[in-house]
């Protein structure tokens, strides 16, 4: 018998280089905030807007933080679908967002609250907590769940 397609293998996987011991708790959005600024590219937070999450345990200690989408000046598209599946691959328990604001303003959008609104939903379906949606800048951030209760 003849194979009539190849087919492409997937293999679901996790490393780690990091230690469990070294991997930062977040408990409240000024933590996820620091390790979110520091793993940012100083040289873009100014310029171009990027989206980025974080990848929680159920300690709440870090997985680890993936890209999701770089834009222009004025905004970047955020795919749930790709969200998600760095979620999953990670077998995170949570996840918190970032993005930032190339103008400084710290101020959400309407896109920005219904995204927010979107993830939250589809983390419930996948059983995967969207704690947070932070909007970052070099001088301060805002928390969605601080001032919306998320």
């Amino acid at each position: 018998m003849s194979l009539l397609y190849q087919l492409a293998e997937i293999e679901l996987i996790y490393r780690s280089k990091v230690s469990p011991s070294s991997r930062p708790k977040i408990t409240c959005s000024r933590d996820a905030y620091k390790v979110f600024l520091q793993a940012w590219d100083k040289n873009k937070l100014e310029f171009i807007e990027q989206a980025k999450i974080m990848l929680l345990n159920r300690a709440g200690h870090v997985l680890g933080l993936c890209n999701i989408s770089t834009g222009g000046t004025a905004g970047t598209v955020v795919d749930p679908k790709q969200v998600f599946v760095a979620a999953l691959k990670a077998n995170a328990s949570s996840i918190l967002l970032a993005h930032n604001h190339p103008s400084c303003s710290l101020k959400p959008s309407a896109a920005d609250i219904a995204l927010t609104n979107k993830l939250k939903e589809a983390g419930r379906f996948l059983d995967i907590a969207v704690h947070d949606h932070l909007i970052v800048t070099k001088e301060g951030y805002y928390s969605f769940a601080d001032e919306l209760g998320l």
